[in-house]
């Protein structure tokens, strides 16, 4: 038994939902079928999910709401429409959409968490109306009935250990389930999202509850590559690679998976394909455990991100005070703030943020404790910081791949500002500017993949 994930673009309009159709009818092992909210038609358009929060938003605000309702629900009768599904079958679709704003929510983060759940809710309903008409035996499995359970978290949930235990008992229908992508609900019964992508999770969760054999994940890409092809003009697919590999190129920017599914796709060793449902006959990747796993090449990927920021302390013989690092990082704690690496010598320490967690004020206020608590002859914050991956098992027993990345970059003037490798011995990161990044990247991938 397979699980399919299909991403927002593969379920915007008619025709794509058409496509969707043929891959699930193409192969009978596909026996459970999680939804996105409808994606954008074309670059111009606007996600269901966006219009999803604009609605939530106007309702809190208390404006008139009802232009984005009804912009909505569009979205979704033109798709039922090219099926020529009847009024009378959607109209208690439209009827959930049209209750969101009265129902009794435990407070406006579980509120907004609900009506973005909906973008999935309805498509996975109507994607099940439209199966049915075509004389499919196919079920709409909401995640409260699944059981699918997730922490008190409305807009960040994570999933809940007894899920796995609820999900068996759905091992053997011999209906075809559709389960709406992205959210579950918790104990209380309220519904809680995942972080945004979070369909992918819920296909992971599923495929893991369900021990498929295959979690199939179709998107709008033919594979993933071994470089952003925004910077490496046709780069090399990526036919297979670990759990690992592609949780460490995640952290650095390739965004075709959400790197969050991996986790319970790793706990029940289930393998994953992404496909791309424009070309559902090409090979697409293979994700796999890291046994038996033989690499072809020394690196499989390499990717680069700019949403890093650092923070520089220098002081005199810092090696030798005891709880400096520990004062520091209760700093962190009382500023809720995390931090990536923090690389140091012995009179000066180098903390790497995710700078997305920052407000300037936030920012502002951190570093003037840290001047107070812990008084550092030069402090200085840089904003100008992208980190790199080159990630690939077959690193592991290669000698020599740090000189020839170093020895790549110095030819192109490309300073490092960070060195960075991991106890597995599979990835390597690097600090550097970031107009830097993308020269970075291209040279890389140029000196192994040529």
């Amino acid at each position: 038994m397979r699980v399919v994930k299909f991403g927002g673009s593969s379920l915007a309009n008619g025709p794509q939902v058409q496509k969707v159709l043929n891959i699930i009818l193409a192969e009978p092992k596909r026996r459970v079928i999680v939804t996105s909210a409808p994606g954008k038609r074309s670059d111009s358009d606007i996600k269901v999910t966006d219009l999803l929060i604009k609605y939530a938003n106007c309702v809190l605000q208390k404006r008139d709401y009802q232009p984005t309702l009804n912009q909505i629900w569009t979205r979704y009768q033109e798709i039922a429409d090219f099926f020529d599904i009847s009024q009378n079958l959607l109209q208690p679709l439209k009827q959930e959409l049209i209750e969101l704003p009265l129902t009794n929510y435990a407070n406006y983060d579980f509120l907004m968490a609900a009506f973005k759940a909906h973008g999935e809710k309805i498509n996975a309903q109507l994607l099940t109306l439209i199966l049915q008409r075509q004389g499919v035996a196919a079920r709409f499995l909401d995640p409260k009935t699944a059981g699918l359970l997730v922490s008190d978290v409305p807009n960040d949930a994570a999933v809940l250990p007894q899920t796995y235990q609820n999900l068996k008992k759905w091992r053997h229908t011999q209906e075809l389930l559709i389960v709406p992508g992205f959210y579950g609900v918790t104990e209380s019964g309220q519904i809680a999202t995942f972080s945004r992508g979070g369909s992918d999770i819920t296909g992971a969760i599923l495929a893991q509850g369900l021990q498929a054999e295959l979690y199939e994940n179709f998107t709008d890409v033919n594979a993933i590559y071994a470089a952003d092809p925004r910077i490496v003009t046709h780069p090399q697919p990526i036919q297979v690679m670990t759990y690992r590999e592609l949780r460490e190129l995640s952290y650095a920017g390739f965004s075709v998976f959400h790197d969050e599914a991996l986790i319970p796709a790793i706990e029940g060793q289930i393998p994953i394909k992404v496909k791309n449902t424009n070309h559902p006959n090409l090979s697409g990747t293979m994700i796999v455990p890291e046994q038996h796993f033989h690499t072809q090449n020394v690196i499989t990927g390499v990717a680069s991100s700019n949403h890093f920021a650092a923070l520089y302390l220098h002081r005199y013989l810092l090696n030798k005070e005891v709880g400096f690092t520990l004062k520091l990082l209760q700093i962190f704690y009382q500023f809720n703030i995390s931090y990536e690496h923090m690389p140091s010598g012995i009179d000066d320490l180098t903390v790497i943020f995710d700078k997305r967690q920052f407000t300037e004020e936030l920012r502002q206020q951190m570093c003037q404790k840290i001047q107070e608590v812990l008084n550092p002859d030069y402090l200085e914050w840089i904003d100008d910081y992208a980190i790199l991956m080159i990630v690939g098992e077959g690193m592991r027993n290669k000698i020599g791949v740090m000189k020839l990345i170093t020895s790549s970059l110095a030819k192109k003037n490309i300073g490092l500002h960070m060195i960075n490798q991991g106890a597995s011995r599979i990835s390597i990161m690097l600090g550097t500017k970031q107009a830097d990044a993308p020269i970075a990247v291209s040279e890389i991938y140029h000196q192994f993949f040529n």
